[in-house]
Order: C-alpha cells, then structure tokens, then sequence
C-alpha cells in the first residue's frame, strides 16, 4: 500500500504501533496526507478515540461522510463548541445519523475547514440502476469504477452487504448495492484529493469502517487516483476478528448499547 513505507518506519521507531492498537495510540497517530478514521457509527467510544486522533493531528481540512458540501458551508468557527447549534444548523435530528453528542467532540477539535462527501439520495439510487461510474461521471475511470471487481471481491462484497441487510433483501439485489458503495468510496476520496489540494493537508476523514477498508474502501481508490499520496486507515472494531482486518492499524472497542439491528427489517417483511 502507498502508507506501507512510513508505517514500517514508525514500527522500526518504537513499540507504540503494531497492526493492532490501543486507545493511547490515537494521541500518537503517525502522519500522512490523508487519515481515514474509521467508525461504527452509534458507537461513542470509537467517536471520542476520533476526537482525540484529530486533536492531536491537526489537520489542515476535516473531510465529513456524514455531510454534504452545502452543509458543510454552514460550519463556521462559531458554532464549532456550540454543539446544540451546530446540530440545528446542520439539521441533524432529520439526517438519519446517530445523536450529534457522539460527532460534536470531533468538530470541537479542530479549527480546520470541514468538507462534505455526501451524495445526494437520487444518486445513490442511480447507482443502484445505473452503475456507479455513470452517475460519477467525468474521472470515472481515474477512480477505478469503469473497472469491473473481481469476481470473488464482487461477491464476498454482495455477501457482506446481504448480510448487513438482515438477509432480509433478495441476494441478486446486493450488486447495486455494492455499486452504490463503490460510488461513496470513490466521491469521499475525491473530496479528500479536493481538501488536500486546497489546504495542503494534511486531512482527516471521518467515515464508516467499511469506507476506510485497504483492500477496497477509500485507501484502495486513493491508491489508484493519486498514487502518490500517503494514506493511513485506522479500523474500529466491536469484536475481535478472525483474521487480520484490512487496515493499516485497528482495534477493537466495547460495542455500542443497541437493539436488535434487524428488528426494524422483520417488522417490514410481517406488515
């Protein structure tokens, strides 16, 4: 990967860092152009570990999953430790996000530029029917979407997202699925080149896990668009996992108090 060299110098450096880390780790987060902070999304240990990573790293642009660039434009200094604000302004309580408590520390942090990487629902949908490459148009092909997936990446990913859905979709439905991820990774990434180009970076990226994935998340596009851009993702995990996961470094935290995930889904299906 284009981080590998800088993380086998900070491993050479010192006992700090190995694939797998602790929470201290995010206070001494190495540097590179581009940190993607990975998250479960209602989870607020992972959301104050991101806090402190970019507290510590100083980042010259902060790139939000969670926003669209029109909110984004609404994020001025004054309303960055003025929680309650900013989520009105923002809209919060209506964006479908876990409670903006969890995702204020992080803005609170950094006086740096936010940048929004949402798309809008019609494209997302697009992407379902149409592919992602058509609704991301122009350098579709600098962010590898002209290129189809392997065919056993092509369905491991349908599997994890057939999977994520309860199993309560149709399995031959989860390939526009993972076109619409494919479409996320590749728009948050060019947002991320945008932040680094406009401020000289280095930025941090505020997205889910599966976006910061090294084999086929954000890391994997950024490899592919900019080859010559440092990248560093860092996984959080509620479980310990059965083999390596794909990140640069990773560690797992007590899961987030939830219900059933799929309880909404077995409601649909008896309504």
């Amino acid at each position: 990967m284009n981080y590998s060299f800088a993380l086998a110098a900070l491993l050479a450096a010192g006992p700090a860092f190995s694939d797998q880390i602790t929470p201290d780790a995010f206070a001494t987060l190495p540097p590179a152009d581009v940190v993607i902070l990975g998250e479960t999304h209602d989870n607020p240990i992972q959301h104050a570990h991101q806090a402190r990573a970019v507290e510590t790293l100083a980042p010259a642009a902060l790139v939000f999953e969670m926003l669209t660039p029109e909110q984004a434009a609404k994020v001025t200094p004054d309303l960055r430790t003025d929680a309650a604000a900013l989520a009105e302004v923002l809209d919060w309580d209506n964006s479908g996000w876990p409670d903006f408590s969890m995702y204020a520390p992080i803005f609170a942090a950094s006086t740096a530029p936010v940048y929004g990487a949402a798309l809008s629902r019609d494209e997302v949908r697009r992407a379902f029917s149409e592919g992602a490459a058509d609704v991301f148009g122009a350098e579709a092909d600098r962010y590898g979407l002209t290129t189809p997936l392997p065919e056993e990446m092509q369905e491991d990913r349908a599997q994890m997202q057939f999977e994520a859905h309860c199993e309560a979709m149709p399995l031959e439905m989860m390939a526009g699925m993972v076109e619409a991820q494919r479409l996320r990774d590749a728009a948050f990434s060019r947002v991320a080149l945008q932040a680094l180009e406009e401020t000289g970076g280095p930025v941090v990226v505020i997205a889910g896990n599966g976006h910061a994935r090294s084999d086929w998340g954000m890391p994997a596009v950024l490899a592919q668009a900019a080859p010559d851009v440092t990248v560093l993702s860092v996984g959080q995990l509620e479980a310990p996992p059965d083999e390596v996961p794909p990140y640069d470094v990773w560690l797992v935290t007590d899961a987030a108090e939830r219900g059933d995930p799929c309880a909404g889904f077995a409601k649909a299906a008896t309504d």
